[in-house]
């Protein structure tokens, strides 16, 4: 049996990034950015207005009201070859325009009485106010977007102003998903008497959507050897393989055993934590294999803390685990002492601290927990009670905000 930190450990430093591609710009909204980005031009590409007014000498209004002769129109898309600003003289200008020569302010127009052959100027001019200087954004050659960024509106907007039709992203892994047993029946049909729908495959699925991977759902694995076989064979085919069920040492627990007959190396077996304690990972080739426990409260939480983090590392992602935050316990807990216990708890944030009760019943086969938890609570393994009022680490559960 590892450690929870071994365990993470372990997987972290097994799987790597499944190469690189390049998607059109908008397509990579929420994918990971595989390359530093370099400017081939300055931003902006010339001096410019920032603001919609007058061009002006600032020599020339030392005294205000100053009042200058309106001389020519620089709109935006204008072009300022041969317009210049003469003494005492303004030329009206739009947000975004080139600066004409001899110009070193521009004063807004609501600064103004907008006047269109004589303006009249009401506010003192500093040199250089409401300019735009060519290169004070981005300068050409310089990196404005580096490796391992996450693509949002700004990046988008940011690559596309420097004509970035194709972008080069982490390529997104296919994980192919397999549940296990003979009691299994897929959606659509009522289960039976001992039948279960198998929930596992779509909810592994979901999460699997959450972090951007593409899941691939092949099915199910009837309690046999050749099924098993077949079914994992053809998982082994994707970039990653997520077993539920099947794990344990049961009489018709095949899955390890079948994978290693199949080539893969088996890096450990069994997690010092509470629930999802029978968890397996294992490597075929290059191909990540996490072998979760059937009990879908333990499928859900151990793919939360083993193989979300994969994933994300695979998608390109550096931070991969959620922030650890203090909350303080309304009511006190209990749990045995020797491994890590993860808790379905609720949150509530009264005078600047986060209170954290229980969702519910802990026990593994109560799944309306998982839907009311707010995060997780991780409680170390070497303590056995905790008390009301004390602190204890969380993170925040699904896609709620990571950040505090």
């Amino acid at each position: 049996m590892v450690s929870f930190e071994e365990a993470r450990s372990i997987i972290l430093s097994s799987v790597s990034s499944c190469g690189v591609e390049r998607i059109q710009l908008l397509d990579a909204t929420g994918r990971m950015l595989a390359e530093d980005v370099s400017a081939p031009w300055d931003m902006p590409l010339w001096d410019n207005s920032a603001m919609d007014g007058y061009a002006v000498r600032s020599a020339d209004c030392t005294e205000i009201p100053c009042k200058l002769k309106v001389t020519g129109f620089l709109p935006a898309g204008a072009r300022a070859e041969g317009v210049v600003v003469e003494a005492g003289c303004a030329v009206r200008i739009m947000t975004g325009a080139p600066t004409p020569a001899g110009c070193d302010a521009v004063v807004p127009v609501e600064e103004t009485d907008d006047g269109k052959q004589l303006v009249t100027l009401n506010e003192k001019v500093v040199i250089g106010q409401h300019l735009r200087s060519r290169g004070e954004d981005v300068q050409a050659g310089e990196i404005f977007v580096r490796a391992g960024t996450l693509i949002r509106p700004p990046e988008v907007n940011m690559l596309s102003t420097f004509g970035m039709a194709l972008v080069p992203v982490f390529r997104r892994p296919v994980v192919a998903i397999l549940s296990t047993g003979d009691e299994l029946v897929e959606l659509g049909r009522t289960p039976g008497p001992g039948e279960i729908v198998n929930s596992n495959t779509l909810s592994l699925a979901a999460a699997v959507l959450e972090t951007g991977a593409i899941p691939r759902i092949i099915g199910i694995a009837r309690d046999n050897l050749d099924s098993h076989r077949e079914m994992l064979r053809e998982g082994l085919k994707a970039d990653v393989l997520i077993t539920s069920a099947g794990v344990s040492a049961g009489d018709c627990d095949f899955v390890r055993d079948v994978l290693e007959e199949l080539g893969a190396r088996q890096l450990f077996w069994k997690v010092g934590i509470k629930p999802g304690g029978p968890t397996a990972f294992a490597m075929h080739g290059t191909t990540p294999v996490f072998s979760l426990p059937g009990n879908p409260v333990s499928t859900m939480i151990t793919f939360e803390e083993f193989v979300r983090p994969a994933l994300l590392k695979m998608l390109g992602h550096t931070r991969v685990l959620r922030p650890l935050f203090k909350a303080v316990l309304r009511e006190g807990l209990k749990k045995k002492p020797g491994k890590i216990q993860i808790v379905r708890i609720r949150l509530d944030r009264e005078n600047g601290r986060w209170l954290a009760s229980s969702a519910g019943s802990q026990q593994t086969a109560i799944l309306r927990t998982m839907v009311e938890a707010d995060a997780l609570a991780i409680l170390p393994a070497d303590s056995e009670n905790f008390a009301a009022g004390e602190e204890v680490d969380v993170h925040f559960y699904g896609s709620y905000i990571d950040l505090i």
